[in-house]
């Protein structure tokens, strides 16, 4: 196999070539042939998660191909399209995995980030963290609905059912919130960057109502807003835009600091939440919408041994839509 390689906090990524790695009991290896590049693989590269172990193959948002299993997998076979996510196990026994929260699990196993992902040519993942995705659709489309397609899903339900919705960054999760909202007759709100007409553009296309950038206040007010760029200082800034109770989401697993505000702002019962990993029934319910919304991804794709020139477009804001990487 080959693959992408992060030998260090802050390094740019090597592309390496290993020995195939064979699955264990309860384990598949997956032949990719998409993943998708998510600001959060952008944490994992500038060390801005803790707990990282050196080196780590980044990537969550995969898509291939069984072409090896382990003992006892089920439900699974030899040649099936599957998804591998971010969550890529859990220990099924602390309290929160026996509370049906297994988003929030003590001992959890993360894809890219404490296990090896998919910047390569091949992994390996626990069967029982892997969609079967069907023969619809193409792979390189289908791979930002593993992370920011099904952590935009979880972002989206908890932030009610309003219907002004107002959604700040306008990139990967952002394009799909704002089509499976639609499908739900909600009206889009779009915060972009300052002077980021592509992504206003792109917003109004996929059938948002308004698009300006973070610090416009919007036409109307919110019931509703939900952050996926990790900057701290949208949080007052939504909030000055959501009506009394009414709700600001922060989906990111990273954010820079909240810098203070004034707490008229926060009164009158509105509310700040934050979104943790997803669980196997918020993929399973998100590819359910997913296929009644018709959702369609926006991708710029890129050949796997440039996955630091994509990490780099990402970081800098010059990408509309989601990246994606194929070996």
């Amino acid at each position: 196999m080959y693959a992408m390689v992060l030998s260090a906090r802050g390094a740019p990524l090597t592309f390496e070539q290993r020995p195939d790695p064979i699955p264990g009991p309860g384990e598949v290896r997956v032949k990719v042939s998409a993943c998708g590049v998510c600001r959060t693989d952008l944490h994992v590269v500038d060390g801005e998660l803790s707990d990282t172990s050196y080196p780590i193959i980044p990537g969550h948002e995969v898509v291939g191909r069984i072409d090896a299993m382990g003992a006892s997998v089920e439900d699974l076979k030899l040649g099936m399209r599957v998804g591998v996510p971010w969550l890529g196990y859990t220990c099924g026994e602390c309290s929160y995995c026996r509370a049906d929260k297994e988003n929030l699990c003590d001992r959890p196993k993360f894809t890219g980030y404490t296990r090896d992902g998919g910047f390569a040519s091949h992994l390996v993942a626990n069967a029982r963290y892997c969609f079967p995705l069907g023969e619809h659709g193409e792979d390189a489309a289908l791979a930002p609905l593993l992370c920011a397609g099904m952590i935009g899903w979880r972002s989206l339900v908890m932030a009610g059912n309003g219907k002004a919705l107002g959604i700040y960054g306008f990139g990967a999760a952002g394009h799909i919130v704002a089509q499976l909202a639609r499908a739900e007759g909600r009206t889009v709100y779009a915060f972009t960057r300052g002077g980021d007409h592509e992504a206003q553009r792109l917003a109004l296309s996929l059938g948002a109502d308004w698009a300006g950038a973070s610090e416009e206040i919007p036409p109307t007010e919110l019931d509703a807003a939900i952050i996926y760029a990790p900057v701290g200082a949208l949080v007052p800034l939504a909030l000055r835009s959501v009506r009394k109770g009414g709700r600001v989401v922060c989906a990111g697993i990273h954010m820079s600091d909240i810098p203070t505000f004034p707490y008229h702002i926060l009164w009158g019962e509105r509310q700040v939440v934050s979104v943790a990993n997803l669980t196997r029934k918020d993929g399973v319910d998100f590819f359910a919408a997913a296929a009644k919304a018709d959702i369609r991804t926006h991708t710029t794709v890129f050949p796997l041994t440039d996955a630091n020139e994509a990490l780099a477009r990402l970081r800098e804001g010059k990408l509309v839509g989601a990246a994606v990487l194929r070996p």
